[in-house]
């Protein structure tokens, strides 16, 4: 099988609102940015991939207007999940896996602060039990809280922890929507206080991959991709343990994750009680360096918060700061999609 790698990451400053701003707007420095980090040329990618999702935009195929952001010329190998970029990823790293293509550009986006998010994301639900009820996201993160509370797995001062630790860590993040002492507030929905939430924003996050020899050229260190998998939960939350995550666990073991120790793991927790669910099912100590970033709760644009782990995984490889890290993934209420993926360092 060949061996690919994660050969450059760039992403926006994450902002509350960036309404002076059009999707392609908001791309093209994040594209210009990624490409001069490695010296491409568009014409030099062999496929492209992005993730994004018409809910937010509120139009159907707004991903091809994003489009005008990549360029109309040379024509270009491309295609688009309707997910986190993370998922876009996957479908690249299995490009590159057939020899079709020896590079790769995967980037994704999303504006969240047009509408209310919290009522968008219902639309996910099930449409004929679950969504009539228009249960918001943050209802059912809380449901999970709860769950977990009940079941003696947490409190309200370690998720409070949590968070605290997060905005604290985003503090050498430049391009964090939140960094530093943020207060935790108010009960938006009980256990979740404000502090448990993560900020609504706007942003876009690219990569570039590369096979073999190929991805040595181009950056000094790569961080290669030792395996990546991703799973789903039942659909309907009545039937799932919500103070677990099999899926994830499975995607873990699936991409090699419990062969050896991790340094560093970026995940994709939205909600503070996520992050307690997603360390039981990964086995994470507190020896492994969780969120150096921040994660999602510093900043959290909906369809990028996913590739955005996976590239601060890999640039902590990049910048020799990390030798073996974990990334992941989520899309849907309480954890139902996950990816994992495993990244490494050549030897020092």
């Amino acid at each position: 099988m060949r061996d690919i790698a994660l050969v450059a990451f760039a992403q926006t400053d994450h902002r509350r609102t960036s309404e002076e701003l059009s999707e392609v707007e908001m791309l093209m420095p994040v594209l210009h940015d990624v490409l001069g980090q490695t010296g491409l040329k568009t014409a030099d990618i062999g496929f492209t991939c992005s993730g994004s999702s018409d809910y937010l935009a509120g139009r159907a195929f707004s991903f091809t207007l994003a489009l005008d952001g990549v360029g109309a010329w040379p024509p270009i190998s491309e295609s688009h999940v309707e997910m986190d970029g993370a998922w876009a990823l996957y479908e690249a790293w299995t490009k590159l896996l057939t020899g079709d293509a020896d590079t790769a550009l995967v980037y994704s986006y999303g504006k969240s602060s047009p509408g209310s998010v919290r009522d968008v994301l219902t639309r996910q639900l099930d449409p004929y039990y679950v969504a009539p009820l228009w249960p918001d996201s943050v209802a059912l993160a809380a449901l999970q809280a709860q769950a977990l509370v009940d079941a003696g797995e947490t409190d309200e001062p370690a998720l409070a922890a949590v968070g605290a630790r997060s905005r604290a860590d985003a503090g050498s993040n430049p391009h964090a929507q939140l960094r530093g002492s943020v207060a935790q507030g108010d009960y938006v929905v009980r256990p979740l206080r404000t502090g448990d939430c993560p900020p609504i924003g706007d942003g876009a996050a690219a990569v570039i991959l590369a096979a073999g020899e190929r991805a040595r050229e181009l950056c000094g260190r790569p961080a290669w991709i030792r395996g990546i998998d991703h799973r789903i939960e039942a659909h309907s939350l009545g039937v799932r343990d919500l103070t677990d995550s099999p899926s994830t666990r499975l995607a873990a073991e699936k991409a090699g994750a419990f062969d050896r120790p991790v340094d560093t793991a970026e995940l994709h927790a939205p909600f503070s009680s996520q992050e307690v669910v997603l360390r039981k099912a990964l086995r994470l100590g507190d020896e492994v360096r969780v969120n150096p970033s921040g994660g999602a709760l510093a900043a959290n644009p909906i369809m990028a918060a996913g590739l955005i782990r996976i590239g601060e995984a890999a640039a902590r490889i990049h910048r020799g700061e990390s030798d073996r890290a974990l990334a992941h993934a989520t899309s849907g209420p309480c954890l139902q999609q996950n990816l994992v993926a495993v990244l490494e360092g050549d030897p020092r």
